[in-house]
């Protein structure tokens, strides 16, 4: 293993010297009424977080949120219980892109463009974090479609995703993947192929199957083609990307290589340049029951598009651990419609002990928490 070297850990001493956290007046005037919930639910700032991307909770209950373009890796905790994050540090930065955030046996791993870090022991002084070993850096280092979404998964391994370097191409076989590590780095292997970019994974809480989204190509229109919601319920299945999109739309460039009936269709057709990243199924106590074992789902919302949509959370509705049968909106506003307009980006979810929801954003740097009072 490597010592990381371009990394530069501090605990933002200089403004915030005992690792305090306030939110500020800036999120106090975020319009929060703005945003639409159902009957019973609220949503608030639980934290403020530059350019907030991926999240990962630890036992002790410390967030850790990766940060795509703002070099940094964070940290953050609730510790008198009220709701807010009253402290944070920052574990790491000059880092490449450390999207990806994952945390295992009190190691925290971060996923840079092309490298796999390891922080060993994290929590023994968040103040004075351990140096990162690099325990991968053979990961590709085209930085297109390079930020990584990264977690474990039931076997232990830790999965990384290799995105498409391209808007559309025949990529070299790494790319356009889903990947699989052993948590020393070593082992690497293909779990899934023709997945144009994924920034977001979990794993069914009973079938303990892996459901992914992947961001579908642009420049075909406003509505072709869809984003994708897709299950992989084993290694070695293959999605279509660059042949086929949403399961039934030949590529125009590369589509007449292949037909789409070679691929395995997405689970569930998302709208089309939604943007759709994080996802976790509902395993909490305290939403309604019809929320049980249904996906949620941050959209990061659309460039490519004459009018913007996503910028919300959708649900997905799961039956038979299976099916994904349904899909809709949960949470909106962060897009003003008439004036096409986003002051927010919601990029992931994540599930706290009592059953409420973050939802980090990286336009309005901050992370919310949404909470049923029904």
């Amino acid at each position: 293993m490597m010592v990381c070297c371009n990394s530069s850990n501090s605990n933002e001493s200089a403004t915030n010297p005992e690792g305090d956290a306030a939110i500020t007046e800036y999120a106090k005037t975020l319009p929060l009424d703005k945003i639409k919930l159902p009957d019973g639910f609220k949503i608030r700032v639980y934290a403020e977080v530059n350019d907030a991307r991926s999240m990962v909770l630890s036992p002790s209950g410390v967030i850790y949120v990766g940060n795509k373009d703002g070099n940094k890796v964070y940290a953050i905790k609730d510790t008198d219980h009220d709701f807010v994050a009253d402290k944070r540090w920052v574990i790491a930065s000059g880092l490449n892109m450390p999207n990806g955030v994952a945390f295992k046996d009190g190691d925290l791993y971060v996923a840079e463009v092309s490298n796999i870090l390891k922080f060993p022991k994290i929590e023994a002084s968040l103040g004075n974090p351990p140096e990162p070993v690099v325990i991968n850096d053979q990961y590709p280092t085209e930085t297109h479609h390079g930020w990584k979404y990264i977690a474990f998964g039931p076997d232990g391994k830790l999965y990384v995703p290799v995105g498409a370097p391209c808007n559309i191409c025949e990529p070299d076989e790494i790319f356009a993947t889903i990947t699989r590590i052993n948590d020393d780095g070593s082992g690497r292997e293909i779990f899934a192929r023709g997945i144009r970019n994924s920034v977001g994974f979990t794993w069914h809480p009973q079938t303990k199957e892996l459901w992914f989204t992947d961001n579908g190509r642009d420049m075909l229109g406003d509505d072709i083609p869809p984003c994708e919601l897709n299950k992989a319920p084993q290694a070695g299945i293959d999605f279509g990307y660059p042949y086929c999109h949403g399961g039934d739309i030949n590529d125009p460039e590369f589509g007449d290589k292949h037909p789409c009936s070679d691929f395995t269709p997405p689970a569930r057709q998302l709208g089309p340049h939604v943007a759709p990243l994080g996802l976790k199924f509902y395993t909490g106590n305290t939403f309604p029951d019809t929320y049980k074992n249904n996906i949620f789902i941050a959209e990061h919302g659309s460039w490519n598009r004459s009018k913007k949509i996503g910028y919300r959370i959708s649900l997905v509705k799961v039956e038979n651990n299976e099916d994904a049968v349904s899909y809709e909106t949960f949470a909106s506003g962060w897009l003003d419609d008439e004036k096409q307009e986003a002051w927010g980006r919601p990029v992931d979810v994540l599930l706290l002990p009592d059953g409420s929801m973050l939802v980090s954003d990286d336009k309005a740097g901050v992370i919310y928490r949404i909470s049923y009072n029904g």
